[in-house]
């Protein structure tokens, strides 16, 4: 199966590099149905056995996605067509790319590339936030860095999706606030519940590097990719800035590393108020 995906993508990388890059319609003969068949094929082994506990499975399965011409032509189409901040250029300068120059990127994010690589710092960008006059951060991160960021997210979400509470719904593949209210009204609308809201500040700007790392505990090659990006840095103009703590907010993997960190906070809240009602109760 994987390999008449890559025979088709072979062949149409032949076709782009023959064609000039105006006229050039050769992205889109690549077989993207069956490419997106062959992730989910392994995305979903990967989730089965994250959900029987076999770690070494994961990690076996997890090495061969990051190897898969799939998996690394579908990851340079997110950031370079899909993805919202596609034509927001990091430090390198580059809002898009030709299509002959994706296949040369997808090519770039293989394993057998990763040894040395260094990461570049992103790149800093105030916006407004909606109703208030203060600003948030974004850390825009070179094209390169987004690819094989966008790489990593589909080998590790299977595995944390087999994981993560029933009931979160941030930044999950499939569910939106829609769902939340939707299982906040089928929980209440029999009898009046407890309600217990909590806003975490700066919860981007503040997760504990160290601690992240031990709880994704991964295998060595992606570990050391993810600490490579956390420490990265930041370059607001000319000034060089190093993180020592936190995530960049607009990273591809962000999100998904956020929830990591929360992972485990529902089980949390619920032994602290059955404690409190019980310190109440004698």
């Amino acid at each position: 199966m994987e390999e008449r995906g890559v025979s088709s993508l072979q062949k149409a990388k032949t076709q782009i590099q023959g064609e000039t890059q105006e006229g050039s319609g050769a992205w889109n003969i690549i077989p993207w149905r069956k490419l997106e068949e062959q992730v989910f094929s392994i995305q979903k082994r990967i989730y089965q056995a994250s959900l029987h506990g076999k770690i070494k499975e994961v990690q076996e399965l997890q090495k061969l996605l990051t190897k898969s011409q799939a998996a690394r032509i579908i990851a340079v189409r997110k950031v370079t067509q899909e993805n919202t901040g596609k034509r927001t250029a990091g430090i390198d300068g580059i809002k898009s790319l030709p299509p002959e120059k994706r296949l040369d990127l997808a090519e770039s994010i293989h394993p057998k590339y990763w040894k040395g690589y260094k990461p570049k710092p992103v790149r800093r960008v105030w916006i407004e936030k909606p109703g208030k006059t203060s600003k948030r951060p974004l850390g825009i991160p070179t094209i390169q860095d987004r690819a094989l960021q966008a790489l990593i997210k589909i080998v590790m979400e299977p595995e944390w999706e087999a994981r993560f509470e029933p009931r979160s719904y941030g930044f999950r593949p499939g569910r939106s606030a829609h769902d939340a209210i939707e299982h906040i009204f089928s929980t209440i609308r029999q009898k009046p519940k407890y309600v217990f809201d909590a806003d975490i500040k700066g919860c981007f700007d503040n997760i504990d590097h160290q601690a992240l790392l031990e709880k994704i505990h991964t295998y060595p090659a992606i570990r050391k990719l993810i600490k490579a990006w956390l420490k990265a840095g930041v370059l607001e103009g000319q000034e060089f800035l190093e993180t020592e703590k936190g995530a960049p907010q607009n990273s591809v993997i962000s999100p998904l590393l956020a929830n990591i960190a929360l992972h485990g906070i529902e089980e949390i809240a619920k032994k602290n108020i059955k404690r409190g009602k019980k310190n109440q109760s004698s």
